[in-house]
């Protein structure tokens, strides 16, 4: 088990590997994959590299893939303008109708904890009958606050 943790371990924290991958076909139809340069004669190019994913690693240059390529569509001004635009319309219109589901599911709850019902001598049971309605208040209330921080946040 420790072995496997270990294992793991170094498997996380090892960099990413930027290789090479190229596919050859020999004279009967047979794929062979090879990432030794020597031996790609002929063979065709899968990739460019692997993206590397480790934080503060950088791939070796010439690799990146950060630029757009040449032609690639760009939005002018106006139009992302109106973009932004309807999608903050969009979000307010969900941020009203997330904060009225919250303040009705914040009266049911209420209305739920008013009530005792006979067969609730335990007050565990009370609290399991309360559990569905204060679910639904977090949920509401949870979907507002991050409502809230995408409007913040929007252009």
């Amino acid at each position: 088990m420790r072995k496997l943790l270990l294992a793991v371990m170094l498997a996380l924290g090892a960099p990413a590997v930027w290789a090479d991958i190229w596919e050859c076909v020999d004279e009967s139809g047979n794929k062979r994959f090879t990432n030794i340069k020597s031996e790609a004669k002929g063979c065709k190019l899968l990739n460019v590299g692997l993206p590397n994913t480790v934080p503060g690693v950088k791939p070796p240059p010439g690799k990146t893939a950060s630029t757009p390529p040449p032609g690639f569509p760009k939005v002018d001004a106006d139009t992302q303008r109106g973009r932004d635009a309807e999608r903050r319309k969009i979000l307010e219109q969900e941020l009203a109708s997330e904060e009225k589901l919250l303040a009705q599911a914040r009266k049911d709850l209420t209305e739920q904890e008013s009530i005792r019902l006979g067969s609730e001598r335990n007050y565990q049971r009370v609290l399991d009958r309360l559990e569905p309605y204060k679910k639904k208040v977090k949920l509401h209330d949870d979907n507002v606050a991050n409502l809230k921080r995408e409007l913040a946040s929007a252009k």
